[in-house]
């Protein structure tokens, strides 16, 4: 699957979630499409030193630790892109279940039209 194509359906996923998720908000769709290209970045640099530099209590948790680091992931995407709110902590960590939970079964669902 494309790239321009993941940030599309992950800007429309951000969108869905922000109509059902209290505390989360986004202007427009073309603020979505901004908050999809910045998480994707932040995933990209960001995410990988954090992980690295918190392992021994991500190993600790069993994993479980990443999502806290997925959670801090949106609250900086949120900081950065305006017209992107999320109100709190638990807030950003729903939101970043299941935003990565709804990726999974699209690209899954999409992933047969590559071949």
């Amino acid at each position: 699957m494309g790239l321009l194509l993941r940030i599309l359906i992950t800007a429309a996923l951000v969108m869905l979630i922000s109509n059902f998720l209290p505390g989360v908000t986004v202007e427009s769709y073309l603020q979505s499409i901004y908050v999809a290209i910045i998480l994707g970045l932040l995933n990209l640099f960001i995410k990988p030193i954090i992980v690295l530099f918190t392992l021994p209590v991500t190993i600790l948790t069993l994993g479980l630790f990443l999502l806290v680091i997925n959670a801090f992931i949106v609250l900086i995407c949120s900081s950065i892109v305006g017209g992107f709110e999320v109100e709190s902590f638990w807030t950003a960590l729903f939101f970043s279940i299941i935003l990565s939970i709804f990726q999974s079964v699209v690209y899954k669902l999409t992933a047969g039209e590559d071949k």
